[in-house]
């Protein structure tokens, strides 16, 4: 896994223990660049600039 998708990870799992909800961890992930997309494979983390799945959210943050 290269450093960046591992200072993402860090990111969203760092803001999500923070929020107190899920509509919150969205709404503080957008504020870095970042979006949660649901799919028929799970959640994934998108780039908003370029509207690009950059990895799947780990699933102890989906619950």
């Amino acid at each position: 896994m290269s450093k960046d998708i591992l200072d993402v990870l860090n990111i969203i799992t760092r803001e999500r223990h923070m929020a107190v909800s899920d509509r919150e961890w969205q709404h503080r992930l957008r504020g870095y660049g970042y979006g949660i997309r649901d799919t028929d494979d799970g959640r994934i983390v998108t780039s908003l600039l370029r509207n690009a799945p950059l990895c799947p959210v780990p699933a102890h943050l989906c619950a």
